[in-house]
């Protein structure tokens, strides 16, 4: 991250002496950081009553994949912005039992970590200004894999403890046994609102911050009643860098 961190100001140091032509066809490639986490009405009937929502607890994965740049207008101000992105998005559960546990033992934490393989299609409008530009738009995504650890930590009356860690599956929001890889419990597709900022010289080289909130429920819920239908979203900020090519004006 130190790194990402330190290009994107080397690129904005570099380039905003010069003035911006940011307009015209472009196709190119991206990369960077994504910050993820589940929110919504409800979501402690998922994640338990210990479920932290703030910021320095989001989930770190990747992002990268292609993206064009389409001029809508001829001072190329205005411009469409479709891309195909790969996100490793997720969220981590963590909870404490510390009653009704067995002799000699003080507590039993366990952390279930769940990451989430999208292909996220973006469709963003985009104001190109002076070399600074903002993004705003839709992203559908697909969700085509799943991947589940467990982590329990046992805690005795004597100082010691044990920390055990499996892949056998997990439990369910609904209390059903799933297995590892197992996303028959999540929602296939996800429609969610992006918006974002970010600077690009006029060789091409971008850095840009993205917030994108789901407005699908994460979980597949089918037949449960609505008054007890727990509903997540997710929530993921973005930080990449790219290299758009310049093909034409």
């Amino acid at each position: 991250m130190k790194k990402i961190a330190v290009l994107a100001l080397s690129l904005v140091s570099v380039s905003a002496v010069k003035a911006q032509d940011t307009g015209g066809f472009r196709i190119g490639v991206k990369a960077g950081a994504t910050y993820s986490n589940i929110s919504g009405k409800n979501v402690s009937q998922i994640t338990g009553p210990n479920y932290d929502t703030s910021l320095d607890s989001y989930k770190l994965g990747y992002n990268a994949g292609v993206g064009l740049s389409i001029p809508l207008s001829a001072d190329g101000v205005f411009a469409f912005a479709p891309e195909l992105l790969y996100n490793r998005k997720g969220y981590q559960i963590e909870s404490k039992q510390t009653s009704g546990l067995a002799s000699g033992v003080e507590s039993v934490k366990s952390k279930q970590t769940r990451v989430l393989h999208y292909l996220d299609v973006p469709l963003l409008a985009k104001m190109n200004v002076g070399g600074l530009f903002f993004e705003l738009g839709p992203q559908v995504s697909y969700l085509f894999g799943s991947k589940t650890k467990r982590e329990t930590t046992t805690k005795y009356l004597n100082g010691d403890k044990t920390e055990v860690k499996d892949d056998d599956g997990f439990l369910d929001y609904s209390g059903i046994k799933r297995g590892p890889a197992d996303k028959s419990d999540l929602a296939q597709f996800d429609i969610a609102g992006v918006a974002g900022v970010g600077y690009m010289t006029d060789g091409g080289l971008s850095v840009n911050l993205r917030y994108a909130r789901g407005f699908n429920s994460l979980l597949d819920t089918k037949g449960v009643p609505n008054d007890k239908e727990p509903k997540a979203f997710n929530n993921a900020f973005t930080l990449q860098v790219g290299y758009l090519l310049p093909l034409g004006k």
